[in-house]
């Protein structure tokens, strides 16, 4: 039989001190992430308003399955798996070129560093200001198209548009904070790997593809997830560019900006907008954990 453990007045007064010493961290971790997402799971299952005398009323799985007959909350998932789909591998991609552009040893390319970085420093929201600036129709972007000869667009108002625009805007934004994370990891790549190609005759696009790419596979992994969890979050843009409605015609109405509306802008819905939240933390669970199986596979060949 195997025997009980036992404890020493000493080990236990060490545990007691050391959990003393985490007491405030854990009392803060409650408080401000553990318990609002419980209390998120359980106005899920529930009727709630909040103003005036709070009422809970239990309704089981009703708020969820009132989601699949939801219009907008079918349009809104609709877009954000759109906005999802095309974001992520795009900024992905154009984050890795650009660091090894960077990263080639070209004159300049300190400057060049700074520059491409500048758009990650910049605020959300001033960002978005500027681009709705940039995308009115008799803005920047319109006048370089018509000095290219290509038509202009109405991008704020136009909804087959609406949501292209902020996929540009947050692509040019946020590919150069990846791209920061690629360039330090290329850094670990030891030349001799490089070397030993040029030796065998492998031009620099060879190099790129089967030396570059497979050596950065576990940061291509973050990046990926990093977006993943970015994009499905959508809100400022899209609640700037729209006014906070979703337009034109709910072609910029995301998960989030929804759970926003039904939360804080109609009565009696907390409870629906904790559900689609619920929800959407599941989507982006699976979505991370299928995309951590999928390059554990891809590592073993």
């Amino acid at each position: 039989m195997k025997k009980k453990p036992t404890y020493s007045k000493r080990s236990l007064r060490e545990a007691t001190q050391g959990y003393s010493f985490m007491a405030p961290t854990l009392f803060v971790l409650a408080l401000f992430i553990i318990g609002p997402i419980l209390y998120a799971f359980f106005l899920s299952f529930h009727k709630v308003q909040l103003l005036g005398t709070a009422t809970y009323d239990f309704v089981g799985l009703s708020n969820f399955t009132n989601i699949t007959d939801d219009g907008r909350a079918l349009r809104a998932l609709w877009n954000t798996f759109k906005y999802v789909i095309i974001v992520v591998p795009t900024q992905t991609l154009l984050a890795l070129i650009l660091a090894a552009t960077l990263n080639a040893g070209l004159k300049g390319q300190s400057f060049f560093r700074i520059v491409y970085f500048l758009p990650t420093l910049t605020s959300s929201a001033v960002l978005t200001l500027i681009f709705m600036w940039m995308y009115n129709q008799n803005g920047l972007v319109n006048k370089l198209l018509s000095i290219i000869g290509l038509p202009g667009y109405n991008w704020i108002g136009d909804p087959s548009v609406a949501l292209t625009a902020i996929m540009i805007m947050n692509i040019w934004a946020t590919a150069p904070f990846f791209m920061v994370i690629y360039l330090a990891a290329l850094q670990d790549i030891p030349e001799s790997l490089y070397e030993a190609a040029e030796l065998d005759g492998a031009n620099a696009f060879k190099k790129f593809l089967y030396i570059t790419v497979p050596n950065l596979r576990p940061v291509t992994s973050f990046v990926v997830i990093m977006g993943l969890i970015g994009t499905f979050q959508l809100f400022d843009q899209s609640f700037i560019f729209s006014g906070g409605s979703g337009g034109p015609d709910n072609s910029t109405l995301t998960v989030v900006l929804l759970i926003y509306q039904y939360a804080f802008k109609s009565l009696g819905t907390m409870g629906y907008a904790a559900a689609i939240a619920v929800m959407l933390s599941l989507v982006i669970l699976v979505a991370t954990l299928l995309q951590r199986k999928f390059s554990k596979e891809e590592s073993l060949y």
